[in-house]
């Protein structure tokens, strides 16, 4: 489908995510300006579970997909009829919980005659950074999340070479599984941070840096760090000092992500570096890559805390590149678990 629009109207896209465990639907206007953003997380369901169960995380999705709709229109003070197109999480992600979204994302991509934009969930938290601020090219991105720890360079608008990734747990993951092993909730990542934050003393906690010249990243070995001091402290009998672990534990992850991307940020030649994902709300993680980016002159982009989870917003902002190149989905299109963010580059 090919639409030609006045370049002076504005261009409203409906967004939907729900590729994991929070149902988002928001309204985007020209890619930034964002009307609405409505979130439904089922943190509280999943809790008692210490993670996310993939069939509950779906029939949530179902429960509350429309009214999510309805609320994300109503609050953006428009109406479907000014809907331009419909971006909807094509993966990856659960796919059970991909295909709620775009079941709803095509009917009404179909009942309203509009194009349907699929959308890589990845390239969405990246351009959360758009939406409050100008991305300049060529840039780099450190994407971090429950699922994924990347390194993205971004040689020209919506297009994406994965330069690093990691080879086993994701960072949120490690999060997790550490906060597990100190008897802390799910989810385990703002603990964790707010223990290392506060302690005073610190459990010493190995760096995988891999390779020289890699940029791919590995937790499995510090989680496994992590698990064996715990475990010797209570062989002793004696209470583990979790904050002085998670301390630790926290600068490890930071020394590594933060010493990656910044040697990705010179050898590339990037003009600026975008920091992306679930766990782009870590308050150590922050502080620390701003205060280097800052000692180097580099600059750096942090989306407010609201668009650093997973959010509708930030699939508008990358749907919205693809509107700009008239490139749109079949009405037959599928979700996409293990989708390639390479492949999904504008053209």
């Amino acid at each position: 489908m090919s639409i030609s629009t006045p370049s002076d109207k504005p261009i409203y896209i409906l967004a939907i995510e729900t590729s994991c465990d929070e149902t988002s639907v928001a309204i985007v206007r020209d890619g930034h300006a964002v009307l609405s953003n409505m979130i439904s997380s089922q943190i509280d369901v999943h809790r008692r579970f210490g993670g996310v169960v993939p069939e509950i995380a779906s029939r949530k999705h179902v429960e509350t997909i429309t009214v999510m709709i309805e609320q994300a229109v109503e609050e953006a003070g428009i109406s479907l009829e000014d809907v331009s197109a419909i971006a909807v999480t094509q993966g990856p992600g659960l796919v059970g919980a991909l295909l709620v979204g775009i079941v709803a994302a095509k009917s009404l991509a179909m009942a309203l005659n509009i194009p349907l934009i699929g959308t890589h969930h990845i390239a969405g938290h990246i351009y959360a950074n758009q939406l409050t601020a100008k991305i300049e090219y060529p840039c780099m991105a450190l994407v971090v999340s429950g699922g994924h720890t990347e390194l993205v360079h971004i040689e020209n608008e919506g297009q994406f070479k994965l330069i690093g990734r990691t080879r086993d747990d994701a960072v949120g993951e490690a999060y997790d599984k550490v906060a597990r092993a100190a008897n802390l909730p799910y989810p385990g990542g703002p603990h964790i941070d707010k223990l290392a934050c506060e302690a005073e003393e610190v459990v010493e906690m190995p760096r995988s840096w891999l390779e020289p010249d890699s940029y791919d990243f590995s937790f499995s070995g510090l989680k496994s760090a992590v698990l064996n001091v715990v475990n010797q402290s209570k062989m002793k009998g004696n209470e583990p000092n979790y904050s002085a672990i998670a301390r630790g534990f926290q600068e490890s992850v930071i020394d590594v992500l933060v010493g990656k991307a910044m040697r990705a940020v010179k050898e590339y030649d990037a003009k600026q570096l975008l920091l992306c994902g679930g766990v782009a709300a870590n308050k150590g993680l922050r502080a620390e890559l701003t205060a280097r980016c800052e000692a180097e002159g580099v600059p750096l982009l942090v989306p407010p805390m609201e668009y650093c989870t997973d959010n509708a917003a930030m699939i508008g902002a990358a749907g919205y590149l693809k509107w700009k190149q008239q490139d749109f989905s079949s009405l037959d299109f599928n979700a996409h678990p293990t989708f390639s963010l390479e492949g999904w580059s504008v053209k």
